[in-house]
């Protein structure tokens, strides 16, 4: 917390999902007061069940004492309105993959927001440039890409827009660290650095289990041994869920405008049946009821 450019210390979540109840717990973890806002109040309840799940796997494996858990659960509010916001010193964005839903609710965000706060999305594919055009002062926007799941992964993509200031990617980036975050400069293109190579390789492993080249079991299985992954490309799907993956593929494959980014197409039927992965129950593995 010694970087002169972290001043920040109310961070607004918008958004209870997975990602938005990961990202509240390390900013709380970090001491940061944080607001948890969602217009579902069974949403909220379900985020902080994880995160108090979350704080307790800590506490056990020794991480953390009880007095930091207790802290840290204390420094989470929640909300279904946004006038929470007027205080905040950064606001992150991370509501589904859907471009109409984040311009909208970004509009409604930098109204809201006071003039010095940083704006951030948590998209982990759409243009920041066309995200920052619903922002009022698009140089105070940027992208800010976590990783599932955020308590455990150590790196945040820092995405510039077009219009994004230095000194907002300068906060965005020292901001990352005071979580324990390792950030990357990114420029602003189709699926950013990580998804554009991460992405097509899955998509790829989805296909060759569509033309039945090998079971999902054994092209796992491949990439653990053979690649030194420490998770199958497949069983990966799942954990990211494959309506968000579907997502990525579809902004690469209209951002580039390349075939090598088309989603198979059992990934778009899995998608259509509702076999989103972990979050639903089942993917390409069964993991119990939903």
């Amino acid at each position: 917390m010694n970087d002169r450019h972290i001043e920040d210390r109310h961070i607004g979540v918008v958004g209870a999902g997975q990602m938005g109840a990961g990202i509240a717990q390390v900013c709380a973890l970090s001491g940061f007061r944080v607001t948890l806002i969602d217009v579902s109040p069974q949403a909220l309840a379900r985020s902080v069940a994880a995160i108090s799940a979350g704080l307790e796997k800590l506490r056990v494996k020794g991480r953390i004492g009880a007095e930091e858990q207790a802290a840290a659960a204390a420094r989470v509010r929640t909300a279904t309105e946004h006038h929470p916001l007027g205080t905040t010193d950064f606001v992150i964005e991370a509501a589904t993959e859907d471009l109409q839903l984040k311009e909208a609710l970004l509009t409604r965000l930098s109204a809201v927001a006071p003039a010095h706060s940083v704006i951030a999305t948590n998209t982990s594919s759409i243009s920041i440039s066309q995200l920052a055009a619903a922002v009022g002062d698009p140089t105070r926007f940027v992208g800010l890409h976590f990783f599932n799941p955020v308590p455990l992964m150590d790196l945040v993509e820092v995405v510039r827009g077009l219009r994004t200031s230095d000194e907002t990617v300068a906060r965005a980036c020292a901001f990352a660290r005071a979580l324990d975050k390792t950030p990357i400069p990114v420029r602003n293109a189709p699926g950013f650095v990580v998804n554009r190579l991460l992405c097509p390789m899955i998509n790829e492993a989805i296909q060759a289990l569509h033309e039945g080249l090998a079971t999902a079991e054994d092209i796992d299985r491949g990439m653990k041994l053979g690649c030194n992954h420490p998770i199958g490309p497949l069983a990966l799907a799942d954990l990211i869920g494959l309506d968000t993956l579907l997502a990525v593929l579809e902004v690469m494959s209209a951002g580039f405008g390349d075939p090598k980014y088309r989603p198979s197409p059992l990934l778009r039927e899995m998608v259509s049946a509702g076999l989103l992965g972990r979050k639903t129950g089942r993917g390409f593995y069964a993991y119990g009821a939903a």
